[in-house]
């Protein structure tokens, strides 16, 4: 229960989640229980006029439950408080599941301006509960007088976790202090949804448009179909349209024989929101930086990093460099070799000058192949969407008995989005899955997974999850599947692991339902290791055309370029991860601040390859600035390497899919949300703290 009421922007980034709008209630579909297949949102009949009242009559009845908590003359207690507080907000809950869930998903116009307007509002509400003095002396009465309660270990992370979210929250502070915490969470909540809205114009607004077609040299067939496919969708018939998103703009730079081209689209793309446009981000930077840093000095802390940290396992700033440090230069040495390797093949093709950002994927496709005799095209025609799915569906089978069924007849988010019926091992019903795949411009990019409702308990009755995976992959075009890259399949096994950590998630309170973000992407990275096993290949990776599996040879070939790249993966990851805590340990933002000046003297001093940007820069680095990940994006490294060390535990005992392993990595990782410290429920699944040594030899780096 960490900050659960601290920052509605917050709430709305990550997904997890006046006039009462009675007037409405017959007819709103938030203000009665949807008469749907496993109760799933009723999306058909949800319309943008329903969630202002729904939000507003959701704020009300928290507030009204708040003030029982606080009117309530007998002692408090943990029933009568802790848990009367937990279970508060259930309507406010549910709706702000489907409104942000859809305003990732499918955006429109009219969402985003309704965004806005609620930001502050949801700001102001959070902040009444968290700055609420009669709420907190009783909860404060209940954490000094926990030794007098029989509670049980689930009880007591609860209590714990409120109290210390309380205090995070502002309630020790004076009044005044709190005066200015409510603004500065107002503030911090607008500049990332405003943050989050200029990235996604951005990305829309960017079009390549080629109508001669030499300009195509060198790009797969499918891809070439694909960009006819976007052009004629945007009036422009008989031209080939490229864009930034990853399904085009990727391939692009991986397989475009034309430099120039290849120039002007990667620039474009490393320099979405800081064109000084409407949609430029770097004054919503340095606005956004001071004032984290003064919501932090405020709270007592020298930065806000610290202050993010707190909760996390790293726990403070020096531990996350100690990590990143330790890992930059085998990274950075990795990266210069692949570097010298590049450079030589462009010089072999007689092109001039030094290798370029915009032809490092380029070169890097056409080394692989040399060095592999192995190219993106080869392996695409096995990986269709149809078959990754099946290949994910028979590891989760494998490893835990469980299934899934396609539902028909049920309200979807969107057209393109599918549904499952997820079942245990027993047969009984564990959640409802749905999953979005393909790209368009009312989705945000990336790929995510949240919820439309989270497992809880009614009445003691168990309440199952209903998931929501949404990617932007490679769409079907030309009467062909959806064939997926490597990175894209790895990615789908990626989000899948959180889908399962949803599924599997089994707690009492709302509040330990959550895990520190440095430990929530061990469930999804761990999920990696299966994806280009041998074994599981040959089960899933079938040719769209043939049926025939991936021969043996080809898979062979996987195997050995497998640590190729790294050196460039790892090293944008780590700067992207140094940088996002370089501006959050910023004791001070001088008036001249400029982002793009700060992002490049951190990078050079760090003497990262001019090649080689941030995986994200500053201006569409959404992780951190749009929130959810702020001084956070170290997580996935500091999560590998417990997954690469957790993946270790199938491969000592011979058999990747180990049922007593998978056994203990459910029980003890993936069900019991957050009701113990993640170290602790890490050692009791592996026995002992890792190292980093299985990371590194993982990505080939020692």
């Amino acid at each position: 229960m960490k900050k659960m009421f601290l920052a509605a922007g917050m709430v709305a980034v990550l997904m997890s989640s006046c006039s009462t709008g009675k007037s409405t209630e017959t007819t709103n579909p938030f203000f009665s229980e949807w008469n749907t297949p496993f109760n799933v949102p009723n999306f058909d009949v949800i319309s943008i006029e329903h969630y202002k009242p729904a939000f507003l009559e959701g704020i009300a009845q928290q507030k009204q439950e708040i003030e029982a908590i606080v009117n309530n003359r007998a002692m408090p207690d943990f029933d009568n408080t802790i848990a009367a507080l937990d279970g508060s907000g259930k309507l406010l809950s549910k709706v702000s599941r489907v409104f942000f869930g859809l305003n990732g998903a499918n955006t429109t116009p009219d969402m985003q301006a309704l965004n806005k307007e609620l930001s502050p509002i949801l700001s102001a509400h959070y902040d009444d509960i968290n700055l609420n003095p009669r709420l907190f002396e009783r909860v404060k009465q209940v954490y000094d007088r926990k030794a007098d309660f029989n509670l049980n270990p689930a009880q007591t992370k609860l209590l714990e976790d409120t109290y210390k979210g309380f205090v995070s929250g502002g309630a020790n502070l004076n009044a005044e202090d709190q005066e200015t915490l409510r603004g500065l969470n107002s503030q911090i909540a607008m500049l990332q949804l405003s943050f989050e809205q200029n990235v996604l114009s951005e990305t829309n607004d960017f079009e390549l448009v080629i109508d001669n077609e030499a300009d195509l040299a060198g790009l797969p067939q499918g891809v070439i179909a694909a960009a006819a496919s976007t052009a004629k969708a945007a009036g422009k018939e008989g031209k080939w349209m490229f864009t930034l998103h990853n399904p085009s703009v990727m391939p692009f730079l991986q397989f475009s024989e034309n430099r120039e081209l290849r120039k002007k689209i990667f620039n474009a793309y490393i320099n979405r929101c800081n064109n000084g446009n409407e949609a430029d981000n770097n004054e919503v930077i340095k606005q956004l930086v001071g004032l984290r840093l003064q919501k932090a000095k405020l709270m007592g802390f020298d930065n806000y990093a610290n202050y993010a940290l707190e909760e996390r396992m790293a726990k403070k700033d020096t531990n996350v460099y100690n990590l990143l440090d330790q890992l930059w230069p085998y990274a950075v040495k990795k990266a210069n070799e692949e570097a010298k390797e590049l450079q030589a093949s462009m010089n072999k093709d007689g092109v001039k000058g030094k290798l370029q950002g915009w032809d490092w994927k380029f070169y890097n496709e056409k080394v692989m192949k040399e060095k592999f005799d192995l190219d993106e095209n080869q392996i695409r025609p096995y990986l269709t969407l149809e078959n990754v799915t099946n290949g994910i569906f028979y590891v989760c089978n494998q490893l835990y008995g469980i299934t899934f069924e396609e539902i028909k007849n049920i309200p979807v988010p969107h057209s393109e989005a599918v549904a499952y019926e997820c079942k245990d091992k027993d047969g009984s019903h564990l959640g409802v899955l749905y999953m979005d795949f393909h790209p368009r411009s009312s989705k945000r990019g990336g790929a995510w997974c949240g919820t439309y409702r989270g497992q809880s308990y009614e009445n003691d009755k168990k309440v199952s999850p209903v998931v929501t995976i949404v990617c932007n992959f490679t769409a079907p075009v030309d009467g062909k599947p959806a064939m997926l890259s490597a990175d894209e399949t790895e990615t789908y096994f990626h989000e899948f692991g959180h889908a399962l950590h949803n599924l599997f998630k089994d707690v009492q309170y709302t509040g330990v339902g959550g895990v520190p973000r440095d430990f929530v992407e061990l469930p999804s990275q761990v999920m990696e290791h299966w994806a280009f096993e041998p074994q599981v290949l040959k089960v899933y990776a079938k040719h769209y055309e043939t049926g025939e599996p991936m021969p043996d040879a080809l898979i062979e070939k996987i195997q050995k370029s497998g640590t190729w790249g790294q050196g460039f993966a790892t090293t944008e990851y780590l700067a992207a991860s140094i940088l996002d805590m370089d501006y959050h340990v910023m004791t001070e933002v001088p008036a001249d601040f400029t982002p793009a000046k700060f992002e490049e003297k951190q990078m050079k001093d760090r003497g990262i390859l001019s090649q080689i940007p941030p995986r994200y820069r500053s201006t569409y680095f959404r992780h951190t600035m749009g929130g959810g990940y702020t001084a956070g994006y170290y997580s996935y490294i500091w999560a590998e390497v417990l997954d690469a060390d957790a993946y270790q535990a199938f491969v000592e005992t011979g058999n990747i899919f180990n049922p007593e392993v998978a056994a203990k990595f459910r029980k003890y990782v993936l069900t019991p949300g957050g009701i113990d410290d993640a170290m602790v429920m890490y050692t009791n699944f592996r026995g002992a703290e890792p190292g980093i040594e299985p990371l590194l030899n993982n990505r080939g780096l020692n």
